[in-house]
């Protein structure tokens, strides 16, 4: 069977660092690859350190809840850290309406210097999309990383939104959400979108797939969200994992 590829696990979650050493053994039976990304400055050493091991692999940026701990000096050490090899990808960074609406934009310009800043270094982009479809889109366009690599980390929106991302060039990462059996629109978008075009991803320690749901998620789990874009598909699970994993190796460069 082909191993998978978690492309978005918070790996230096208290909740998981608990038993790390663990659940890293654990994974490596059928994960191929887990990118770890950064939301805020003071976690990305922790996630370079994690990632002295290459089975995982990182991401740094700033998260739109985070921006308030964004200034020049920050900027400078993103830009610094992501020489680094064992970064494969600037983010975890987007647009968020839902926490805040105070600060929209702050969020847009900081969203925009990261995006120009991952241009510069070659890097794709994880994208966090919270009630901000449309602001999300505008910049996109106007920004256009798209030659780089965009990556929509567990993807909310419709399948029209998900196709005209996918026509860009962008790839489209389904979670856990997937899963719930109330799920209309993930199936719906797992079942358009063209499978050159789909990761996977847990979230975790967050949105455990069902039949898990209330408990702590793990990398392990993604397997889960796979069988589920199968099932949408008409699909051998093992071709999702295959080309899923294909799909997160080509556009972080990790392609052998």
């Amino acid at each position: 069977m082909n191993k998978l590829f978690d492309t978005h696990a918070h790996m230096d979650d208290r909740r998981l660092q608990r038993d790390f050493e663990s659940i890293t053994k654990r994974l490596k039976n059928t994960v191929k690859r887990v990118l770890v990304p950064g939301v805020e400055p003071k976690d990305w050493q922790k996630i370079l350190s994690i990632c002295e091991d290459p089975f995982y692999v990182a991401a740094l940026g700033i998260h739109p809840k985070e921006i308030d701990k964004i200034n020049e000096q920050v900027m400078e050490r993103l830009d610094t850290l992501l020489r680094d090899e064992r970064v494969v990808a600037l983010g975890e960074i987007g647009l968020d309406y839902y926490w805040r609406k105070d600060n929209l934009p702050e969020q847009e310009y900081w969203l925009r210097r990261q995006i120009r800043m991952a241009k510069e270094h070659g890097l794709p982009i994880i994208l966090h999309d919270r009630e901000a479809h449309g602001s999300l889109k505008k910049v996109l366009d106007e920004e256009d990383p798209f030659a780089t690599g965009v990556i929509l980390h567990a993807f909310s929106g419709s399948v029209e939104m998900a196709l005209d991302y996918v026509k860009k060039g962008a790839y489209i990462s389904m979670a856990g959400p997937i899963t719930f059996q109330n799920a209309v629109m993930p199936k719906k978008v797992a079942a358009a979108v063209p499978l050159e075009h789909l990761l996977i991803e847990t979230d975790s320690p967050y949105l455990t797939p069902h039949p898990f749901r209330g408990k702590r998620n793990d990398p392990a789990k993604v397997i889960f969200v796979a069988e589920e874009i199968a099932r949408q598909k008409g699909l051998e699970v093992d071709e999702v994992i295959f080309q899923t994993t294909k799909n997160a190796e080509e556009v972080f460069g990790l392609a052998d």
